[in-house]
């Protein structure tokens, strides 16, 4: 009877060992298996913010890849703008046929670049200068002007959308009052 007791407590010591080294693996794998989901997680948080970015990146690329072509026509608008303000009555009555000429390429050229997101920054002479929109090229003491007013326009500027292209090139006002 005692190896009876022997053999039954040895193999009750064995099946606790057992027991315990199959506790401790389960553990490891739920440990393993909580690793793998957390980096699953991850990669598909990492997916996803990739997707989200190169959608970003190509509605942008469409929306402003042109943003180099654009600046290039700007001088070409302004070309044709400052030849019509530089004709005079008789020019253009002697040349009419070219003044209306010049007149529709102008014309041509503001509606390709209103179709293509383009849009005219026009100060008046009195508004207030806006840094965010315009570009101060001088300042002057006029009488009867407030400080901060545009008192020139030298040049229209644009908006590619949402994005300044140019500023208006503009003269300001530097009294102190009115």
């Amino acid at each position: 009877m005692a190896d009876d007791k022997m053999v039954s407590d040895e193999f009750t010591l064995e099946e606790g060992l057992e027991a315990l080294n199959e506790g401790s693996e389960i553990e490891a794998l739920r440990a393993e298996r909580d690793e793998l989901r957390d980096r699953f997680m991850r990669a598909l948080a990492d997916a996803e913010n990739t997707r989200k970015r190169g959608e970003r990146d190509r509605r942008e690329a469409e929306q402003y890849g042109s943003t180099r072509l654009a600046r290039d026509l700007l001088p070409v608008f302004d070309n044709l703008n400052r030849a019509l303000a530089a004709a005079t009555d008789e020019q253009k009555a002697a040349a009419a046929a070219l003044f209306d000429g010049v007149q529709l390429t102008l014309r041509e050229l503001t509606n390709v670049m209103t179709r293509h997101g383009m849009k005219p920054i026009t100060p008046k002479v009195g508004d207030m200068f806006d840094p965010q929109n315009h570009e101060a090229m001088f300042e002057a003491a006029l009488p009867g002007t407030k400080a901060g007013q545009i008192i020139q326009v030298m040049t229209e500027g644009f908006m590619l959308h949402d994005r300044l292209l140019r500023p208006a090139q503009v003269g300001v006002s530097s009294n102190t009052g009115a």
